[in-house]
Parts: structure tokens; sequence; C-alpha cells
């Protein structure tokens, strides 16, 4: 009972993590075949795997309250859910700040941005994957580092992007409507380094 009890919350940071990892392809189809007439109808596809997310979380947080032993300490346990959680709620904002913004069209560099999104939501599936074997495991490490290395990478973009925003582009409102979904961007993929680093934090703690 301990054991399919410990295996509860393991399963539930990895589907939760999957529920990103969907959204960040909505994104990427959303902005990639880009419609603005169609920016309801992706909002609430996307709002959807949001709303699992979150029913997920307070699934967790409902056996959490009951629960007399963890495999982890308590607070560990939900940091790391709300971490996952904040990873989709980001995907999520990108979109409504398309939609918000009135975007007509969608620049080059933003695209590049999402698949820094999607690698790490992937990364961190992964991660999540591998967690509850994390006193052993032999890969664990790498998804960690790999995913600090997509956040670098995601710095990049981002500083890349802002500067080619600041210097082709002479509208105002643009700047600083792109300037916010960049800043979104970036935010998806820190939310990912959030979550490898609680991670990483607990294997510390538990070594």
């Amino acid at each position: 009972m301990g054991r399919k009890h410990d295996s509860f919350y393991f399963e539930n940071f990895t589907t939760c993590a999957d529920f990103a990892c969907r959204a960040a392809h909505m994104l990427h189809d959303a902005l990639s075949d880009f419609d603005p007439d169609d920016l309801v109808a992706r909002l609430d596809e996307i709002h959807k795997e949001e709303h699992g997310a979150d029913e997920k979380k307070h699934e967790l947080m409902n056996v959490l309250a009951h629960a007399f032993i963890t495999p982890i300490e308590r607070e560990d346990i939900i940091q790391l859910s709300q971490n996952i959680d904040e990873i989709t709620d980001k995907i999520e904002d990108v979109l409504l700040r398309v939609y918000c913004n009135n975007i007509r069209s969608i620049r080059p560099d933003a695209l590049e941005l999402v698949d820094v999104v999607i690698r790490s939501c992937e990364e961190t599936k992964h991660m999540l994957a591998e967690f509850a074997n994390f006193r052993h495991s032999k890969t664990l490490h790498t998804h960690i580092v790999n995913i600090n290395n997509m956040e670098e990478e995601a710095d990049r973009l981002f500083i890349a992007s802002l500067r080619a925003l600041h210097t082709t582009c002479d509208d105002p409102v643009a700047i600083i409507s792109w300037r916010e979904i960049y800043v979104y961007l970036e935010k998806c993929v820190d939310a990912c380094e959030h979550v490898a680093d609680t991670v990483e934090g607990v294997v510390m703690k538990n070594s």
C-alpha cells in the first residue's frame, strides 16, 4: 500500500507535465498556422488543458491533506506541484497576450522561442518520469542540466528578439505588445527551470 501510495505523487507530477506539453504544442500550432479569427477557439482548447492540470493538482492536494507518510517532504510536494502547474498557466498566458494585444501576424523569432518552450516541457516531463527513482537514477541529473541549458538558450533568444524588435519596428504599440509576449514566452521556460531546481533540491536533501 505504501509503495502504491508513493507512486501516486510521482505519477501525478508526470501527468501534470503532460498537460503542459500538450498546451505547448497547441501554442505552437496556433502561432505557426496563425489565424487571428481563430484565436478564441484556440484559447478554449488550451484552457481545457490548463483546467485539466488544475484538477490534477487539486487531486494531489486532497490526497496530501489526508496523508500520514509521504515519499518526500510535504512542502516539496506542494512546491513541485505548484511549479509544474505554473508551466501550463504561463503557456496559456502567452496566447492570451496574443489575443488581448490584437496581434495580426506572428514574428518569426516568437516561433523560435515556442520551439524552446516545447523542448523544455518535454524534457521536464522526462525528468519527472525519472523522478520516482531519484535515489538510483543515472539520468535524472542529465535532464536537469538539459533544462537549465534550454533556459539559457531561451534567454539568448529573448535578448535577440527584443533587440530585433526595437531596431526593426517603428510602431510603439507593436513594440509594447510584442515585448510582453516575449516576456511570457521566456517565463514558460523559466517555469520549467523552476521545476528542475525543485527536483534538484529534493535530490540534494535526500542524498
